[in-house]
């Protein structure tokens, strides 16, 4: 059963990719970073205070969670939504699967991880594994050429990863630091980098009067509130109680599966074409991933939940 559940987790995460490229028909990134945000705070921080359960946060505590606020919901998640408007969904939900090895580069910067040679040789492999879906332009990328084989979708996304990754790096900070109870955290940071988001929007959207298509008010406050209840609070509470069952390291490793979850998703659900370099990408990621995964655990930075 809890195999089933692992499987389900990722399943329907990786829904959020291709109903997110859905909204952007409706809407603008800040202004959908926004609502999305604020309706997942007010939900997380709408329970707490039902179960009197809000923490007195000092000074610090509260400038940690704005520096949290503003990489992992607000640049992460702006940054996400642009990419989506020009990237597949599927594509955009393996660019986020760099995940993994951003966090193994950080925790050797910043918390002194130590890197062995396999764990070198993983993240190569993991990073060669990009390759075949780079050389694939799909969308509109192809007008946003950056540099090399690089556009401006893939790398903004390549960003917003890195920023959701510093995220996580904060939020177990704050965690452990602050003392700050990790619903609270989120559900916070959620509405702070909610108001920074629709703040940008207001000043770099334009609002006539709001940046929503004519008509389309029902479907894109539907799909918001279904991506708020689907992402933030049920894979969410699915993911602890996950952790509790396997380690982080499995759960990862299932993880991997997101972009071909993604890919079917996009094809039933917007007409994308399944990706034949998806796939390989995935395999040789997965290889990769693999090998950093059993160094980390060797070393014993992996522990069961």
């Amino acid at each position: 059963m809890g195999l089933l559940l692992s499987f389900l987790l990722f399943a329907l995460w990786t829904l959020s990719f291709p109903v997110g490229k859905y909204m952007l028909q409706f809407s603008s990134p800040m202004f959908l970073t926004g609502a999305r945000m604020l309706i997942s705070g007010f939900i997380l921080i709408g329970y707490l205070l039902l179960k009197n359960k809000i923490p007195k946060v000092s000074k610090k505590g509260w400038t940690s969670l704005f520096i949290l606020a503003l990489f992992s919901i607000y640049l992460a998640n702006i940054l996400e939504f642009w990419s989506l408007s020009h990237l597949s969904a599927a594509k955009t939900c393996f660019i986020y699967g760099l995940s993994p090895f951003i966090t193994a580069l950080l925790s050797y910067i910043h918390f002194k991880e130590k890197m062995t040679r396999l764990k070198w040789i993983g993240l190569t492999l993991g990073c060669f594994g990009f390759i075949p879906v780079i050389m694939n332009k799909t969308g509109t990328e192809g007008l946003l050429q950056a540099f090399g084989y690089f556009t401006w979708p893939e790398l903004s996304m390549f960003a917003a990863a890195f920023f959701s990754v510093y995220g996580w790096i904060m939020l177990r900070l704050i965690v452990k630091n602050e003392e700050i109870p990790i619903l609270f955290a989120n559900g916070s940071s959620m509405l702070i980098g909610g108001i920074l988001a629709l703040l940008s929007s207001y000043f770099l959207e334009s609002w006539s009067p709001l940046p929503i298509a004519p008509g389309s008010f029902v479907q894109l406050g539907s799909s918001l509130v279904f991506l708020s209840l689907l992402s933030n609070v049920l894979c969410y509470n699915l993911y602890g109680y996950l952790l509790k069952k396997f380690t982080a390291t499995f759960l990862s490793l299932i993880g991997l599966l997101s972009p071909l979850f993604a890919s079917i998703h996009s094809y039933f659900l917007l007409g994308e074409p399944l990706s034949p370099p998806i796939f390989l990408s995935t395999l040789i990621v997965l290889i990769g991933l693999s090998i950093v995964y059993r160094e980390e655990k060797r070393q014993g930075y992996l522990f069961t939940s």
